[in-house]
């Protein structure tokens, strides 16, 4: 029985936060149900001053098993309102959702590094999946929204996972590249970061030459970054026909309640339990309410400030895209 914050591996509330691969060791911290409503990711910024257990990897694994809820994803090339989204699974009694959780993060850390590979790869993610999974309360599932950064692996994830769903979300180019305008030299940083994470993955097949990567602009780097990914989600969907559906931000944003009831639908919840969630009415980053009015003032405002830009990269990509064959509208909709 789970009584205030005493440790208890098998316990959802303690999230497994890291894995550090040397001592093979698990960090915990506890972070209750309400805290993650608190903040837009399970970062050391939200949890960070949790209380915190550090365990063995395999006595942390043992401890989870017979605890593991249903599984589903959703996936996103960022920028795409996909913490709102996630943020609306937490239901007490059907769901939980999980919001961007590092442990996923070091796994990849430890692929890219090739600290880790094939078989003993596989262990690892099939073991992080678990331990995300615990189950929160009964009847209830678990939806984890995964940072983009891993991308490679999200084909891996849906394998070792055949009973998992996942919704592959995604903001259109136009859109993609004024939120990059508009939040300035940080994300046009992170941008290229991410393209970074894409070329060592291996993901990234649009004709450029290594060299060739230095002369593009910030907003030319987030346009390939977002082609990579579109690219990765069309196969997807083709890979997992019954088990991936694709969705627009736009779409997300025009009809919050609807869409997610769809979404809810799709991983096997009662749609009607998510109707008019806290979640959808406020900013996913400042907890501040927050309108698709809203949405769109900010949008107006970067295409007003860096509309030429925006304009001539989103003409470049599209060039781009038709000479590789990458489609700019995905297949499986979530919604027909």
């Amino acid at each position: 029985m789970y009584s205030g914050n005493s440790f208890d591996p098998a316990d959802a509330r303690w999230l497994a936060h890291r894995y550090e691969i040397v001592r093979d060791q698990l960090l915990y911290r506890h972070v209750p149900r309400e805290l993650h409503q608190a903040g837009p990711f399970l970062t050391d910024e939200l949890v960070g001053e949790q209380p915190s257990q550090v365990l063995d990897r395999a006595a942390g694994v043992a401890a989870a098993r017979g605890h593991v809820a249903p599984l589903h994803f959703i996936f996103h090339s960022a920028f795409c309102a996909s913490t709102m989204l996630v943020r609306a699974f937490d239901v007490p009694g059907v769901a939980m959702g999980l919001s961007e959780p590092v442990l996923l993060n070091d796994v990849t850390g430890i692929r890219r590094r090739g600290e880790r590979t094939g078989a003993d790869l596989a262990r690892l993610l099939d073991e992080a999946m678990m331990l995300l999974a615990r189950r929160w309360a009964p009847g209830e599932s678990v939806v984890v929204k995964p940072s983009n950064i891993l991308c490679g692996l999200q084909r891996p994830m849906l394998a070792l996972r055949p009973t998992a769903k996942a919704i592959l979300l995604h903001a259109p180019l136009a859109t993609f590249l004024a939120s990059v305008a508009r939040k300035g030299l940080w994300c046009r940083l992170w941008a290229r970061e991410l393209l970074e994470g894409l070329l060592r993955d291996g993901l990234v097949d649009l004709g450029f030459g290594p060299n060739d990567y230095f002369r593009l602009s910030d907003l030319q780097v987030a346009a390939v970054g977002w082609l990579a990914q579109h690219r990765q989600f069309a196969l997807l969907a083709q890979h997992f026909p019954d088990r991936v559906r694709t969705l627009s931000s736009e779409a997300l944003l025009t009809d919050p309640d609807g869409v997610t009831g769809a979404a809810a639908a799709w991983f096997g919840l009662p749609p009607d339990r998510f109707a008019r969630h806290a979640a959808l009415g406020r900013h996913s980053k400042s907890g501040q309410p927050f309108s698709t009015g809203d949405r769109a003032a900010e949008q107006a405002a970067a295409v007003a400030a860096h509309g030429d830009e925006i304009d001539k990269v989103l003409a470049w990509a599209m060039v781009l895209a038709e000479q590789n064959g990458v489609a700019l509208s995905l297949p499986a909709p979530l919604l027909t």
